[in-house]
């Protein structure tokens, strides 16, 4: 029965290169000029000969750094979490860390548990997704004391760096743009708000412009996104209401826009005709559903990058106080907020 081979240790290198097992620690850390020419090849044939691989873990575990970077996700099937979670690996590359994905999928005992597991692994620093995350889940992170950076959701009561989307600015931006298209009622679709600084935030902006405009409508409902029976009577009331009335719904995020767009179908309405439709979000089915469905995109990959830069800046000693870092959103127009003719 064949074997597999033992993996060389260093001190196999020593051995094969004639030398002590400091000086195959030098070669490796980047002290060669302290190594005479001669020495130095001998180690680097040994090393090529024996194959030898240094435990990248225990050497960071010597100088005192891991170059390990943790990142808790609430949900890793949610797409926009997907393209930030790109953006922090670039970054990653970029500055020569490594990143250890935690996907919590929105379950409260995973996230202390992927915590811990974290720790133990002696990460450096961690990112925190918490799109989805219960705010129960959340409160576990005011105990951890590593270098940290929150995106897009805020922890109430808790100082940390955050980087995200202007959500009172996109709000404004995307209902100013459903004025401007002459829709007369408004409906603001949202998940429940509770303590969810993007939701409040984006319905804020909503309010301001239709504060502005007093002829106009402005409607707003709370709704679970598992409640497609529910979402259908909300939907049915407001169109039946605003029969003859040019009015559009703008949902909070694109996965309850998904729902709302299966709920029209149901209900036999036509975004761009029947009502105006504009969800946050930019879905690679937005512009594929029958009529495309206007959006307001978020610079995720961009978030994701400097939510990694930031955190590196805190584990290199950084102490400025807790900052937030927002971006501005860009508005995708298709013809499910089409002008009047």
């Amino acid at each position: 029965m064949n074997r597999k081979a033992a993996r060389a240790t260093i001190s196999d290198v020593a051995r094969a290169a004639n030398t002590g097992k400091t000086s195959v620690s030098r070669f490796l850390n980047g002290e060669q000029h302290v190594l005479s020419a001669s020495l130095r090849q001998r180690i680097e044939t040994a090393i090529a000969e024996l194959d030898y691989r240094p435990s990248q873990m225990a050497r960071g575990l010597k100088r005192g750094r891991t170059r390990l970077i943790g990142l808790i996700i609430a949900d890793i099937t949610n797409p926009y979490s997907v393209e930030v979670m790109s953006g922090i690996e670039a970054a990653c590359r970029a500055q020569g860390f490594t990143l250890l994905m935690c996907n919590t999928n929105n379950e409260v005992d995973q996230e202390q548990h992927y915590l811990n597991l974290l720790s133990s692994y002696q990460v450096e620093g961690i990112v925190v997704n918490a799109v989805g995350m219960r705010e129960e889940a959340l409160s576990h992170l005011q105990q951890s004391l590593l270098p940290m950076v929150l995106i897009d959701r805020k922890i109430p009561d808790f100082s940390c760096d955050v980087v995200g989307l202007d959500n009172r600015e996109a709000g404004i931006q995307v209902t100013q743009h459903l004025i401007d298209r002459d829709f007369q009622s408004i409906l603001f679709v949202t998940e429940p708000l509770g303590l969810v600084n993007t939701r409040h935030e984006r319905l804020e902006g909503f309010h301001t412009v239709m504060a502005q405009h007093p002829a106009r409508e402005a409607a707003q409902v709370e709704v679970a996104i598992n409640d497609p029976a529910g979402l259908d009577a909300v939907l049915k009331d407001y169109t039946q209401r605003n029969a003859g009335r040019r009015c559009a719904v703008l949902v909070v995020n694109g996965a309850l826009t998904l729902q709302v767009a299966r709920s029209l179908r149901r209900l036999g309405l036509t975004w761009g005709s029947d009502l105006g439709l504009l969800g946050f979000d930019e879905l690679d089915w937005s512009e594929l559903a029958g009529v495309g469905i206007t959006t307001l995109k978020q610079p995720t990959r961009q978030i994701g990058y400097s939510a990694l830069e930031q955190v590196i800046k805190r584990i290199e000693g950084d102490d400025t106080p807790p900052q937030e870092q927002v971006f501005s959103g860009e508005l995708i127009v298709r013809k499910s907020t089409m002008a009047v003719e």
